[in-house]
């Protein structure tokens, strides 16, 4: 796998994961998969794959009592509309693979009935089954997130507790003395551009242009866009290649950003250093890296006023995606007109 760059090498894990569930379902679910693979990626497909094992298993348990790779399509044309709403209910726990109870809110019975109906449909329409029960189920109500982002003063103490963190144990600031200039760098780069979690730790050396201040991202889907950067971001960046030059790298090594064994830093080690900062500068709220998106999008705005440009950055195909997530910026609107209406006028 060494030959092959960081997003063929999640590509070709999804898939590897996808086989494993494969191999737990009957034959004919194959043929859906291969029928989707031009339109869906490799994650979409390895998701539906997990979640159709989880009806299986249902299925198999409590409504069809054979085993679920034995079930075939007259057992799924049997199935009633009651079935399937037992089924979302179910969902709000259940024993998982690992023999550990799994939680489903309204959000991921959503994605759950939604890998169904693309199921069923396909079935439908190459007439495997002669009705599609699916499609006659509602989707749960999905009610809104509560918005969770840095304020300016809070982004100043998450920078700050980077640079100088008072409130780490020894032990912390032993460590943070060799991951100083590659947290700083990727904090800021998180709050100065707004780009996912995955898009960061896909970053090559050979990703950015500092004499234009920009850099390639790889959006979901596989597009690739051109972002711009700041000079602070760029200061970050280059303090940071400085440091990165210093280490022991293998030369086939290209990434951007490195972890302490020197190989491609991974999500899971960049989640936690932000939560980590992020306890420091905002101790009451969960910041993820996807909040230091929010938080970049509504600055964004704040400073634009323009929608389109926030959701081009973000790399939004749907402007109203961006207005769904980024709640901030109706409440700007309206504080901005709230003195535009005088109910009195002088004379």
């Amino acid at each position: 796998m060494d030959n092959l760059n960081f997003y063929q090498q999640r590509d070709l894990k999804n898939r590897l994961k996808m086989s494993n569930y494969l191999q737990q379902l009957p034959d004919y679910c194959l043929d859906f998969f291969i029928a989707i693979e031009n339109n869906t990626s490799s994650l979409t497909r390895y998701n539906y794959a997990m979640d159709l094992n989880v009806f299986f298993d249902y299925l198999s348990q409590y409504v069809i009592r054979k085993n679920k790779n034995e079930i075939n399509y007259q057992d799924l044309d049997n199935l009633k509309t009651r079935d399937i709403e037992q089924f979302l209910s179910y969902l709000s726990y259940y024993n998982n693979e690992n023999k550990k109870i799994s939680q489903n809110k309204e959000r991921g019975k959503a994605r759950k009935l939604a890998s169904l109906r693309s199921f069923f449909k396909y079935l439908f329409n190459h007439d495997c089954i002669k009705s599609n029960v699916v499609s006659k189920i509602e989707t749960p109500k999905l009610h809104n997130k509560e918005i969770v982002r840095l304020e300016q003063d809070e982004v100043s103490k998450m920078l700050n507790a980077v640079e100088n963190p008072v409130d780490f144990t020894q032990k912390q600031k032993s460590y943070n003395k060799n991951t100083f200039e590659r947290d700083n760098a990727i904090i800021t780069l998180f709050l100065g551009t707004g780009i996912r979690i995955s898009e960061l730790v896909g970053l090559d050396i050979d990703s950015f242009d500092f004499k234009e201040n920009a850099f390639v991202v790889t959006r979901k889907g596989g597009n690739k866009s051109v972002l711009y950067f700041s000079n602070e971001v760029a200061m970050a960046l280059k303090t940071w290649l400085e440091k990165r030059a210093s280490l022991n790298l293998s030369e086939i090594e290209k990434a951007m950003f490195i972890s302490l064994q020197n190989k491609r830093i991974s999500i899971r080690a960049v989640e936690n250093l932000v939560k980590k900062f992020a306890q420091i500068a905002a101790p009451l709220k969960k910041i993820s890296p996807h909040k230091l998106r929010s938080t970049f999008g509504t600055n964004l705005y704040r400073e634009t006023k323009d929608i389109y440009i926030v959701a081009d950055f973000l790399g939004h195909k749907d402007v109203n995606t961006t207005k769904k997530h980024y709640a901030a910026i109706n409440e700007d609107m309206r504080k901005s007109v709230a003195n535009v209406l005088q109910l009195r006028k002088d004379n």
